[in-house]
């Protein structure tokens, strides 16, 4: 293998370990934005299970009183 060959080598090499870095560095992103999602729709759920606990004694709702009026 001449100079040339194996300097066309390496510089492909680097090109493709540079893609590779930009591509970890976008999922890394990718990935804490999710689990920022994640926690943010874990904290929405428990404030609405805990919502029945604080109403205390309502009265029971009908579902068919809540259809929308074209039903």
């Amino acid at each position: 293998m001449t100079d040339d060959q194996l300097e066309q080598r390496l510089t492909e090499l680097e090109i493709k370990a540079s893609f590779a870095d930009d591509l970890v560095d976008h999922l890394n992103r990718l990935v804490a934005r999710q689990q920022d999602q994640i926690d943010l729709l874990m904290r929405e759920l428990a404030a609405l299970r805990q919502q029945p606990s604080d109403a205390g004694q309502a009265e029971p709702r009908n579902l068919r009183d809540e259809l929308p009026p074209h039903y």
